[in-house]
């Protein structure tokens, strides 16, 4: 269990990255506007959860 806590925030916050890349990457390019719409809510949502996970992880190692 230890080390599940330990991998899921690394897991989350390189989930954020890659998208966050992959959009920078559509636009360095000039992808399509509706692609990067897409990663961008993809992003915010991705995010969300990092925060939740990290949040998480604080809160649960904090009353082992």
């Amino acid at each position: 269990m230890d080390n599940m806590l330990d991998l899921a925030a690394p897991i989350a916050v390189a989930a954020v990255a890659i998208v966050l890349l992959l959009g920078l990457f559509n636009m360095l390019r000039g992808g399509s506007a509706s692609v990067s719409q897409k990663l961008m809510r993809w992003r915010v949502v991705l995010q969300f959860i990092a925060i939740v996970v990290i949040l998480g992880v604080i809160w649960l190692k904090g009353n082992s």
